[in-house]
């Protein structure tokens, strides 16, 4: 992410924060832009200790933590609520812990965010509007097998080349979190954005643990303090960049629907073979304790 993205800003904060806790004794020095390169080899040298920390999403372990494939199912969670609740408590912990046998140490949630639909084609205001579009979606089984539930045509495809075949139209649309569709300027090739909220990105702080173990307890409880401070900094920011986010796409000539709940409940039914297909994969007693953990969110318990 550039400098100003709400995720470059909060990693700014905790490298601040843990050289306050640390009195110094351990300096972050932050890089943005994917200057140290892509997640997979960022996530993949902070693995071997060349790289101390990394900070961004988990996709390039998903297949040796199978855990983490719960983050592809659609429909996981219905609001930030539910996800700070959820993520900052005892099953972000368990996540983070099946982790540890690759050599990393977990220290705090944040998000890419919700994802939502955008398309050159036509509005989305029902779940039949889905059917037939072409669209550049994650490359997960999860996810392709998810679309292709929901009617549409779903093609994996670098992250890089995104713009370039929405504008050509070699593709009619594609799905991401808002704040990532402004600043990446897709609104400018897909005028047609539905609110969806999907699925929901999870992004990580986490530390090589050969480094970590050689930190001084007090340094490490200092740290942990840092991380989650900064995770709840990030949240403030991503709540206000996410409420004036709209109003720039609409400002900018994009035509923004929010998928009725009726609709959503349409996406959920079609999608939920897929979900039970791969929770056997995930496991069964994991996905059935996330998913009452989310149930007591939504009890108020």
């Amino acid at each position: 992410m550039p400098p100003e993205h709400p995720q470059a800003v909060a990693m700014n904060k905790f490298a601040e924060l843990v050289g306050k806790y640390t009195d110094n004794r351990v300096k972050i020095q932050v890089f943005h832009s994917a200057s140290l390169g892509s997640d997979d080899k960022m996530l993949q040298v902070t693995q071997a200790g060349t790289q101390e920390m990394y900070y961004g999403a988990f996709a390039a372990i998903a297949g040796a933590v199978k855990e983490l494939g719960i983050f592809d199912f659609p429909f996981l969670f219905q609001n930030y609520k539910e996800v700070d609740t959820v993520m900052w408590g005892k099953m972000g912990q368990k996540v983070f812990d099946k982790m540890a046998p690759l050599g990393l140490v977990g220290l705090g949630w944040t998000e890419a965010g919700f994802r939502h639909l955008t398309n050159s084609k036509r509005p989305v205001k029902t779940a039949a509007d889905i059917e037939g579009l072409k669209l550049r979606v994650m490359p997960n089984k999860v996810a392709m097998d998810s679309w292709k539930a929901l009617g549409a045509n779903p093609t994996p495809m670098a992250f890089s080349e995104v713009f370039t075949a929405l504008e050509i139209k070699a593709i009619d649309g594609q799905e991401n979190p808002l704040i990532l569709i402004y600043t990446n300027k897709f609104h400018e090739v897909n005028k047609y954005i539905t609110i969806t909220n999907h699925v929901y990105t999870p992004c990580g702080i986490v530390a090589n643990k050969k480094f970590w173990d050689k930190l001084k307890p007090e340094d490490q409880e200092a740290m942990h303090r840092a991380g989650l401070e900064a995770v709840k900094f990030h949240r403030d920011l991503m709540d206000a960049a996410n409420k004036d986010v709209i109003g720039k796409l609409k400002a900018a000539g994009a035509l923004v629907d929010v998928l009725p709940p009726e609709e959503i409940q349409k996406l959920r039914e079609k999608t939920k073979p897929v979900v039970d297909n791969y929770t056997k994969l995930i496991g069964e007693d994991f996905v059935k304790e996330f998913y009452a953990e989310i149930e007591k969110v939504r009890n108020g318990k």
